[in-house]
């Protein structure tokens, strides 16, 4: 049975470095991200993101987070993997729990979150999930 969790986070820290330019071209960058997140799912993640740069502003990315807290009652952690396009503003994201990442009382779960939003100091988050 699929269950749900909400709640929010806050992007604490983004520092964001490029390795690979090129002139007239696009670039890759390398970011760490520190989110903290409040409500049902509430704890920190650690996420790393590479992305890549178009000339006209927007961007693919791929990352993985380490969330360590507790998602309703439950207490632990898991990796998230990211894939999304940044492009008019906005990011649109879906990530979805690594296989047999989860750990104490969050060993089992898999689910996913879908997330589509603009730059703003707080964002709305749901995991959907089950454990197997």
């Amino acid at each position: 049975m699929t269950m749900q969790a909400t709640g929010t986070f806050k992007i604490t820290r983004w520092d964001e470095k490029p390795f690979s330019e090129v002139e007239g071209g696009g670039k890759l960058t390398q970011a760490s991200v520190i989110k903290t997140y409040a409500g049902e799912i509430q704890g920190t993640g650690t996420l790393a993101y590479l992305m890549t740069y178009r000339l006209d502003g927007s961007a693919e990315f791929r990352g993985y987070e380490r969330f360590v807290g507790r998602v309703r009652d439950r207490v632990g952690s898991f990796v998230l993997q990211h894939s999304g396009i940044f492009a008019n503003g906005k990011a649109n994201e879906v990530s979805s729990v690594v296989q047999d990442s989860g750990t104490g009382q969050l060993a089992g779960l898999k689910g996913n979150i879908e997330f589509s939003a603009a730059h703003q100091q707080e964002y709305p988050v749901t995991l959907d999930y089950d454990f197997a």
